[in-house]
């Protein structure tokens, strides 16, 4: 559980960050780190086992 915790939390800070400023890579998929961030924490939260 904790990492798939910890790998949405990276996702979503990722895609915050590419959200804000200028990485070329970041800033062009940003909504979609954003949303893989999002359903990995949903996920690591709801299911203990994973």
């Amino acid at each position: 559980m904790k990492i798939t915790w910890i790998i949405g939390l990276i996702c979503g800070i990722l895609g915050i960050i590419g959200h804000f400023t200028q990485v070329q890579y970041l800033s062009e998929h940003s909504f979609t780190l954003l949303l893989i961030g999002f359903l990995a924490l949903a996920v690591g939260t709801t299911f203990k086992g994973i």
